[in-house]
């Protein structure tokens, strides 16, 4: 079993950084890789009303990542707390509270979406016509959600533990998979819909097997820990869960409100342009996972050396990390921004035919919608680092702001003022009004 050896309070903080970034990156992208192959074999072998389909369903996945997400770094932080006291039967404690109440919500909301799949259509912004497509994905998507959901938590659990390589091959091997089987059903069987979300449900099935069998039998202190079901254990349980909850609620308004983002974007659209605005919107979201990536893999990596050395009180380690955590996230920022405006005809030719209207609408708006790219990096990484110091209240209040407040009034006013332009500016400017604040904040403090 791949791990490597971490002490998060004496190691040279860019060596630690560097043996958790990279790894964690690469399995992020070939996350994003399997994210965007994906649109690019449903834009191929189903057209724009597969990529439109597949978009609007898409908030299932976030809602499952959030509900990860939340518990993930919520007990990650607490338990390397935990750990920096080495109270390590109290973090395995805090790991399995996490994992079990993670896995009945997400259980219930799969039973849920299944049993009202139409209205859980209609309710992401499915038009009549799109309506057999979206209801197709979900339903055979669905029912795996939950593996989804282990594997997104589990890869914290694994980094912590000191297996950021075999956290990485949690999500690199199902990408690969994923990657063959998305093309052998959609283009070379033809299966359309189902095809595509068949082989993203056996994806993440087997990341959160891959996740299971690490717990079970090869973990090195972060195993599962069997709790006591008397009335004061269920007490403890329930106050540890909900304090997790909190230090994690920001990833969670974090993925929610990448929902926000695609619901309010898919309604714009298709009130503007039709079914070809929501088609080409959704090239836009199939790259901005591979941004969200780079910023979610810089704070993970910096979380668990934060949090441990914060539990320490080993101050000058916390501002060295951050310092090197918010220079990765610009860098990777700017990199993406640059990248995506240059390229964007490109781009939106992997998942297009020029013969669709939806082409057009992409290649003008697409340069728009990278610029936020800059400013979404600072903010995940910022986010991330009040997290890490039990800051919940000023990650959630960052958070609100450029996923809900901002991102909505900027939906409503920059289309009134630039047209279909301003449909795509309004990501870009919500996450530089965050920045903006984030900034402020900091000279105040200062």
């Amino acid at each position: 079993m791949p791990r490597n050896k971490i002490d998060y309070g004496t190691m040279s903080i860019p060596t630690i950084f560097g043996r958790l970034f990279f790894p964690t990156l690469l399995g992020m992208l070939s996350t994003a890789t399997l994210i965007v192959a994906e649109g690019i074999f449903v834009g191929r072998g189903i057209g724009s009303n597969g990529l439109a389909a597949i978009n609007i369903a898409s908030p299932l996945f976030m809602i499952t990542t959030g509900i990860a997400l939340m518990f993930g770094i919520g007990s990650s932080i607490v338990a390397s707390i935990h750990l920096s006291h080495n109270k390590i039967d109290e973090a395995r404690i805090n790991i399995t509270q996490a994992v079990i109440v993670a896995s009945v919500i997400m259980l219930l909301i799969s039973a849920l979406v299944l049993s009202f799949h139409v209205d859980v259509a209609y309710m992401f912004g499915s038009s009549d016509k799109l309506l057999p497509l979206v209801l197709v994905y979900i339903d055979w998507l669905t029912p795996c959600l939950i593996f989804n959901m282990i594997m997104s938590m589990g890869l914290f659990i694994i980094r912590l533990d000191g297996s950021p390589v075999y956290a990485m091959l949690c999500n690199v091997i199902p990408a690969i998979l994923n990657l063959a089987l998305c093309w052998l059903f959609v283009i070379k069987f033809g299966w359309g819909i189902k095809g595509a979300a068949m082989a993203t449900s056996i994806g993440v099935t087997l990341g959160g097997l891959m996740v299971i069998v690490y717990s079970a039998f090869f973990s090195n202190k972060l195993r599962l820990y069997k709790l006591k079901l008397n009335k004061s254990n269920l007490w403890k349980t329930l106050r540890d869960v909900v304090y997790m909850a909190k230090l994690g609620s920001s990833a969670f308004l974090g993925e929610m409100a990448i929902s926000v983002m695609v619901l309010i974007g898919n309604y714009v659209f298709i009130h503007a342009l039709g079914e070809d605005g929501v088609a080409a919107f959704s090239v836009a979201c199939y790259c901005f996972p591979v941004i969200y990536m780079f910023g979610n893999a810089v704070a993970q990596s910096a979380q668990p050396i934060i949090s441990f050395n914060y539990g320490a009180k080993n101050w000058a380690r916390v501002k060295k990390t951050v310092s090197i955590s918010l220079g990765t996230a610009l860098l990777c920022g700017l990199g993406a921004m640059v990248v995506s405006i240059v390229f964007s005809k490109p781009l939106v030719a992997l998942f297009l035919d020029s013969s669709f209207n939806a082409y057009q609408i992409a290649i003008q708006g697409l340069p728009y919608f990278s610029i936020g790219y800059f400013f979404f990096a600072f903010n995940m990484a910022a986010v991330g680092y009040f997290q890490s110091i039990e800051k919940a209240k000023l990650a959630n209040i960052y958070t609100l702001f450029r996923g809900f407040i901002f991102m909505i009034i900027c939906f409503l006013v920059l289309p009134e003022l630039f047209n279909v332009t301003g449909i795509w500016l309004a990501v870009p400017c919500s996450e530089m009004l965050t920045a903006f604040m984030i900034v402020g904040w900091y000279l105040k403090k200062k």
